[in-house]
C-alpha cells in the first residue's frame, strides 16, 4: 500500500506519496457531546512507535537534494505554503510507512513518515504537520487501513444480529463452498456474531407501528443484557421492501445508544447470506472506525490547518467522514485503492490499453487489472473470510512485502510470509530489535539496496544485522547467507507471480497483453522478474512510485455508489429504466451533498444472467436504451468472459447499479512538465548478486535522468522513496511523464 521497502539516498549512491468531506468542526462538536468518542491512545499492537518528529519528514520537490530532511518551511522549489493558497494533501497509511503527497495547484511534493500502528492518526498528523508550513492550509484526502486491521485482528464491536425468527443461524450456515477445496482441516472464518449474540424476532407487516415498538423493546433489552456494542438488523426480504427494516432500525436508534446498521441501508441486494454478512461487517466495524474518524477530525481541528477531510472508499473514490463512519464496510480496501486509481490514470496517459497494477509495500502486495483507463471493480468479494457486497477495486492481496519474514517450516522448506515484521521492529536491518530476516534484508544483502541505504531519507539500514539474520536462517537450512537470501527472493517472487496470475489467467485474460505497473517502495525491485516470468508486455515504474497510493488520492474524485436488486425479465422490462433513473439521481444527490459540487459523470451498470444461472455479468447500461440492445451487450460480454454465449436463451436483469463521480483535486494533465534535476545522474557502481552470480551494476539517480534517457542492466535506479533494479538485458527509458518504461 505504498510502503517503502527500499530507497537509496543521494549520500549513499554518491559513495562507490477534490473530494470534499465534512468539516472537522462538526466532529469536534459531536465529540464534545459524546456522539463520537475519540479513542485514548491505547496500545493496539505488540509495539508502539512514538510520534514521528515532523522535522524528520523527507519531502522532495522537483529540484530538492535527495535525502534532505524536511525543513520547517518548504523549499522555494516546492509548493509555497507561506501564503493562504489552499493545498490538497493525500496521506495513505501503510504497514511500515505513512506516505504523503501534496499539491498546491502548481507543484507536487512527496514524503514519508513511519506508520504508527497503535493509532494511525499519529502518523497522519505528523505527515501533515511536516508538509503544511506556517500559514498554510490544506484539505486532507486519507487512505486508511483502520477498518481492515480491525477486521483482521477482530477488534470490532460485540455485535447483536437481529433477524427473522428461525434464521438466526443463516450467518453461520453461509454457503456450501469450502475455504480450501482439498484441505479438510481448513475452517471458515467464525461469524462476527456468536450464537448468543443472535436474536430472532417476529416482525410485523408494514404500517403496524405498535408491533415495531414491541420488537424494538425486546432488542433493546437484549442489547443491555448481552452487552452489545453494535446492532445489525437483517430481515430476510428487506432488499425488496425495506420499509419494516428501516422502521425497526429507526426506532432502535431512539432507544439504544449503540450504532445500528440496517442491511437494506448498507446494501439493498438479494442473496441473504452475503447481505447479512455485509451488514454485520458494517456494525462490527462502526465503533472502531467512528472513534478513529472522530479522533482524526478532532486532532485536525485543534491543529488548525486542515479544512476538510475525505476518506478513500474501496471502489476508488472519496467519501465524507460522515459516510466513512456510517458505512465502514465501504472503506475496507481504502488503502490499496489510491494506487490503482493512479495506475489507471497513468496508463491512459501513456496509451497503455491493459495493465496490471503491482503495489509491493512493507506488509503485502496488491495487484489489480486495469483496462482502458478503468480498474476492474468487483461487487461481491470475501475479506478475511467474510462476504462483502460493497463495490471495490478488484485487488488481489498476498502477504508478500518488504517486511515479510523468512522462516523454515518443520519439513525444512524455506517459507516467506505472510507474517510481516511491520513498522516496528521491522526487518533485522532496521536495527530496532528485529532478529528474523525479511525480504528487505535479502535485498540489502544481495546489493539491490546499497550498504548505506536509508528508507525515506531518514532510516539508516544496518547491513551487518541483515547478514547475521541470514546466517541464523541459513544455518538451519544448510545454506550460506547469500544462498538463503536468493531463496527468499525466489520464494517471494513466486508468491507475487501467483497473485498476478489470479487477476489475469484465472479471470480468463492473457497477461502477455498487459504491462506491469510497479510501485510501492519495493515494487521496482521485483517487477521485471515477475513480468518476464509471465511474458508480459514490459514494466512501467511511475513517478512518485514509493508514494503512489498517496499520490493516487489526489487523482481520486468524490464517488457515490448505489445498487438495487430488481429481477427484471423481458416480461416486465419497463421496470428497469425507472429504477435506474432513481438510483442515478440518488447517486448524483449524494455527490452534491458531500462535495458541494455537481457530479461530473455518472454511469449505470446492470448485473445480468441467463435464467437459471447462479452468477451475473456486469453490463454497462445507458438509461432508456432498449432491452434488446442491453441483452446483445450482455451476450457479447458473457462470451468474452466465459468463452460462450446463448443468444436464444431468456435473460434476467438482476441488480441495477449506479455510480456518480465528482471532480478530483488533480488530473494527470495538470502536472507540470517533467524536468530532471541538475547534475550527473550517474552514481558509480556496486556488485549486485542474482541467480547467475554477482554482476557489476551501474547506479543511477532517477530524478536526474532526462526524458528519453536509456539505462541498460545490470543497473540500479535509485530515488528518494523506492528503488528499481534491472537485470542484464533489461532496458529502462524515461517517458515524458517521468515514468520508466522497461523492456527486454
Amino acid at each position: 500500500m505504498g510502503d517503502a521497502a527500499a530507497a537509496d539516498t543521494a549520500e549513499e549512491v554518491a559513495d562507490p506519496e477534490q473530494g470534499r468531506g465534512h468539516s472537522p468542526e462538526k466532529y469536534r462538536q459531536a465529540a464534545r457531546l459524546g456522539a463520537i468518542r475519540p479513542p485514548a491512545l491505547t496500545l493496539r499492537a505488540p509495539f508502539q512507535r512514538p510520534v514521528a518528529d515532523p522535522a524528520a519528514l523527507t519531502v522532495r520537490g522537483p529540484n530538492q537534494d535527495a535525502g534532505r530532511p524536511y525543513p520547517v518551511r518548504i523549499d522555494t522549489a516546492s509548493p509555497d505554503t507561506t501564503t493562504q493558497t489552499p493545498m490538497t494533501l493525500g496521506i495513505d497509511v501503510g504497514g511500515t510507512f505513512t506516505d504523503v503527497a501534496h499539491w498546491d495547484g502548481a507543484a507536487m511534493a512527496v514524503g514519508k513518515v513511519p506508520s504508527t500502528p497503535s493509532d494511525q492518526s499519529d502518523g497522519v498528523m505528523a505527515g501533515a504537520r511536516g508538509t503544511v508550513g506556517a500559514g498554510g492550509r490544506a484539505d486532507l484526502l486519507h487512505g486508511t487501513t483502520v477498518a481492515t486491521n480491525a477486521l483482521l485482528e477482530r477488534r470490532g464491536a460485540r455485535t447483536l444480529l437481529v433477524t427473522d425468527g428461525g434464521f438466526e443461524s443463516l450467518i453461520e450456515i453461509a454457503r456450501q463452498d469450502r475455504p480450501s477445496l482439498y484441505d479438510p482441516f481448513a475452517d471458515r472464518a467464525l461469524p462476527l456474531a456468536d450464537p448468543d449474540m443472535r436474536l430472532g424476532v417476529r416482525v410485523p407487516v408494514a404500517g403496524h407501528d405498535g408491533g415495531i415498538d414491541a420488537v424494538a423493546a425486546s432488542v433493546a433489552a437484549a442489547v443491555r443484557d448481552r452487552g452489545a456494542e453494535a446492532v445489525a438488523v437483517c430481515l430476510m426480504y428487506s432488499y425488496a421492501d425495506p420499509a419494516v427494516e428501516r422502521a425497526l432500525a429507526g426506532r432502535l436508534r431512539q432507544v439504544v445508544d449503540v450504532p445500528v446498521s440496517a442491511s437494506a441501508e448498507v446494501v439493498a441486494e438479494f442473496r441473504e447470506y452475503e447481505r447479512f454478512s455485509t451488514a454485520l461487517l458494517n456494525a462490527f466495524l462502526s465503533p472502531e472506525v467512528s472513534r478513529y474518524m472522530g479522533s482524526l477530525a478532532d486532532r485536525a481541528g485543534r491543529a488548525g490547518f486542515i479544512d476538510e477531510i475525505s476518506v478513500m472508499r474501496s471502489s476508488g473514490g472519496l467519501v465524507s467522514l460522515d459516510h466513512a463512519s456510517a458505512f465502514p464496510a465501504s472503506i475496507l480496501l481504502s488503502g490499496p485503492a489510491g494506487g490503482v486509481v493512479a495506475a489507471a490514470a497513468l496508463g491512459e496517459m501513456m496509451g497503455c490499453g491493459t495493465l496490471i497494477s503491482f503495489d509491493m509495500g512493507g506488509t503485502s502486495t496488491d495487484v489489480c487489472r486495469v483496462r482502458s483507463g478503468r480498474p476492474e471493480v468487483t461487487y461481491n468479494r470475501e475479506i478475511a473470510g467474510h462476504a462483502c457486497l460493497m463495490p471495490s477495486v478488484a485487488v488481489h492481496t498476498v502477504g508478500a512485502g518488504g517486511g515479510s519474514v523468512a522462516w523454515a517450516d518443520p519439513g525444512g522448506a524455506l517459507r516467506v510470509g505472510p507474517r510481516s515484521a511491520g513498522a516496528d521492529p521491522g526487518p533485522a536491518c532496521y536495527g530496532r530489535g528485529g532478529a528474523e530476516p525479511a525480504v528487505t534484508d535479502a535485498n540489502l544483502l544481495l546489493g539491490r539496496l546499497g550498504p548505506s541505504a536509508e528508507l525515506a531519507g531518514t532510516m539508516a539500514l544496518r547491513p551487518e544485522l541483515a547478514v547475521a539474520a541470514f546466517e541464523r536462517l541459513g544455518s538451519g537450512l544448510s545454506l550460506a547467507p547469500v544462498e538463503a537470501a536468493l531463496g527468499v527472493v525466489a520464494v517471494v517472487e513466486s508468491h507475487m507471480t501467483h497473485a498476478v496470475r489470479a487477476v489475469s489467467v484465472e479471470q480468463g485474460t492473457d497477461p502477455r497483453d498487459a504491462a506491469l505497473m510497479a510501485f510501492g517502495g519495493a515494487g521496482g525491485l521485483h517487477a521485471t522478474a515477475l513480468a518476464r516470468a509471465l511474458e508480459m508486455d514490459g514494466v512501467i515504474v511511475p513517478p512518485y512510485a514509493g508514494v503512489f497510493s498517496a499520490f493516487g488520492l489526489l487523482l481520486s474524485p468524490p464517488r457515490a455508489d448505489a445498487a438495487q436488486t430488481v429481477n427484471v425479465t423481458a416480461a416486465d422490462r419497463e421496470r428497469l429504466p425507472a429504477t435506474a433513473r432513481d438510483l442515478l439521481e440518488a447517486s448524483r444527490r449524494q455527490i452534491e451533498a458531500g462535495s458541494g459540487r455537481p457530479a461530473q459523470t455518472a454511469a449505470l451498470i446492470v448485473d445480468m444472467r441467463y435464467l437459471g444461472q447462479a452468477h451475473e455479468t456486469s453490463v454497462p447500461y445507458t438509461g432508456g436504451e432498449s432491452w434488446e440492445v442491453l441483452c446483445e451487450r450482455f451476450h457479447r460480454l458473457h462470451a468474452e468472459r466465459n468463452g460462450f454465449s446463448r443468444p436464444a436463451d431468456p435473460v434476467e436483469a438482476v441488480t441495477v447499479r449506479a455510480e456518480a463521480v465528482g471532480a478530483a483535486a488533480l488530473r494527470w494533465a495538470d502536472l507540470p512538465v517533467f524536468e530532471p534535476e541538475a547534475g550527473d545522474p550517474g552514481r558509480g557502481a556496486r556488485s549486485v548478486i542474482g541467480p547467475t552470480g554477482a554482476a557489476e551494476a551501474q547506479v543511477w539517480w532517477r530524478p536526474a535522468l532526462p526524458v528519453g534517457a536509456e539505462v541498460t542492466g545490470p543497473a540500479v535506479i535509485a530515488e528518494g522513496e523506492s528503488t528499481t533494479c534491472l537485470a542484464a538485458g533489461e532496458r529502462a527509458t524515461v517517458h515524458e511523464t517521468g515514468a520508466l518504461r522497461i523492456d527486454w
